[in-house]
């Protein structure tokens, strides 16, 4: 994943609602969310070449989302995939407190990452820069590749839709999935700067990114209400952009 935005605890009936759209090099091979043979419980995408995921949720009403921290000069060669760090805790019975605990005990092996894990109760967040173990508190966060809630300008621009998406009480799935469309650019003084050149942090600035090899093929919409109910869609997006699979799901736990 490289944007998510998320409410936790903000609306009445819907305790935590979450956006993400995952950028990826098109011709990595993916399968497309569904349940994992090996666990049956997972419901996610899969990165066919590592085997973890970046997204997930589990019939036992976990969800754990990941993104990579930006820093091209600090690239681990061998490095395991961060892929098995969502995947491993939507396969855990391990706490939320448990499991970051002991991420953090081995996180350094990794390259950097963000990491989201939660239930219907609690939502922890842990990354391996700063190495601090956060519960998340309730409000519309946003998380790239930097730190939870760094503001980048797209950051922003999906935090400010999903803010306005709760303020109108219009949290439909396909509108929610559509906001993560943008392809607005930033301006060029309101770039960060990670470490890549510059034509490489204007396409990245974006929401939604189109490049011909590179850029946003999945996006993603978890919305778990009040009953224990977990609606969870997927949209796979061709090279030029334009929706090609949308697939619907739903849990009970």
């Amino acid at each position: 994943m490289c944007l998510i935005t998320f409410a936790w605890q903000c609306h009445k009936e819907y305790p935590l609602v979450v956006l993400a759209n995952r950028d990826e090099f098109y011709k990595r091979p993916t399968q497309p969310a569904d349940y994992w043979e090996d666990h049956p419980h997972i419901l996610a995408g899969r990165d066919l070449e590592a085997g973890g995921t970046w997204m997930g949720v589990s019939s036992r009403g976990r969800w754990a989302a990941l993104t990579n921290y930006r820093d091209p000069q600090s690239i681990l060669t061998n490095a395991p995939s961060r892929g098995e760090l969502t995947s491993n805790f939507l396969s855990s019975d391990l706490s939320i407190k448990e499991y970051l605990s002991s991420i953090k005990h081995s996180g350094k092996v990794y390259n950097g990452f963000n990491l989201l894990v939660g239930d219907a109760k609690e939502l922890g967040y842990y990354n391996n820069i700063d190495h601090e173990i956060l519960s998340v508190q309730p409000g519309v966060h946003g998380l790239s590749n930097g730190l939870l809630n760094t503001a980048w300008p797209k950051v922003e621009n999906a935090r400010h839709k999903l803010e306005q998406s709760l303020k109108a009480d219009q949290l439909y799935m396909d509108g929610l999935a559509h906001q993560m469309l943008d392809q607005q650019l930033a301006d060029d003084d309101e770039l960060p700067s990670t470490g890549v050149p510059y034509e490489w942090e204007k396409a990245l600035s974006a929401m939604f990114i189109s490049s011909p090899e590179y850029g946003t093929s999945i996006t993603t919409v978890l919305r778990l209400n009040n009953a224990g109910i977990i609606d969870f869609t997927e949209h796979t997006h061709a090279v030029n952009g334009k929706e090609a699979v949308k697939k619907n799901h739903q849990l009970t736990f």
